[in-house]
């Protein structure tokens, strides 16, 4: 633990390095605010106007949130359909390859235009850029279940049904949660894209608002919201992931 502590704080001292560089090179050259402003500015404006950003920033939260469980229920369905039938895989797969060759930022007008600008077409953002990488990553997982272990449950009688959630799909839990962590960041990032397209709230509305008005301040406030909320979905999941993949081991440790 001691040694995870001191390997967290390297990247904090290079972060802080990179903080007074900013700051004193903005000084020395006499930048505009307007154009970059420096990290202390940024920082004052985030306590000044965190009344005013707070609803933005929980609306974004709640919108990514929710995008995040809908896009990842509906790729491991996915993932778990095209596993257990080939003959779908063969014929889909290479479709969904495709389906993430269509930029999101093109994609989006015609949402609105086809459901309006209600929740719907920002779900529908968030999902897209969601789901693949879990639907990848799950059916990676799927093929490394160890081949030793699934002809020992095949000869000892399992159906096909135990010999998925008693062994492959434990097998496939470091996999998945590789494509959650994924679709973690991608998901603050798709909901931030929804927002700039039509929305009452949200850092994308927020960040709108200060581009037009040239408050570079407040859109670097933005961005460093949108990476904290990113990391925060990210360690949400990392924890996750260590209670449940240690029960994985434990669980293939006992069969």
């Amino acid at each position: 633990m001691n040694r995870q502590v001191r390997k967290g704080w390297r990247p904090l001292v290079v972060l802080l390095f990179l903080f007074i560089a900013w700051e004193g090179m903005v000084k020395l050259a006499e930048v505009p605010d307007w154009l970059l402003p420096p990290p202390t500015k940024i920082m004052t404006e985030a306590i000044i106007g965190w009344g005013e950003f707070y609803p933005d920033l929980l609306s974004t939260i709640m919108l990514a949130l929710l995008g995040l469980l809908i896009g990842s229920g509906i790729g491991l369905l996915t993932a778990i359909l095209l596993h257990l039938l080939p003959v779908v895989r063969e014929s889909v797969y290479p479709l969904l390859i495709l389906s993430q060759n269509v930029p999101i930022i093109v994609l989006a007008p015609l949402l609105i235009i086809w459901f309006g600008f209600g929740l719907l077409p920002k779900l529908i953002v968030i999902t897209l850029v969601c789901f693949f990488p879990i639907t990848v990553a799950a059916m990676d997982g799927f093929r490394q279940t160890s081949p030793e272990l699934k002809q020992y449950m095949m000869m000892a009688g399992a159906s096909t049904k135990q010999l998925f959630w008693k062994l492959e799909f434990p097998f496939a839990l470091p996999s998945l949660f590789s494509g959650l962590k994924i679709s973690a960041t991608y998901s603050v990032m798709g909901a931030v894209i929804s927002e700039w397209l039509g929305a009452k709230s949200g850092i994308g509305v927020y960040m709108t608002f200060a581009s037009s008005s040239f408050r570079t301040d407040r859109v670097f406030v933005a961005i460093l919201a949108i990476m904290m909320v990113s990391l925060l979905f990210f360690g949400v999941i990392v924890l996750v992931e260590r209670y449940l993949v240690r029960w994985q081991k434990k669980g293939v440790d006992h069969l």
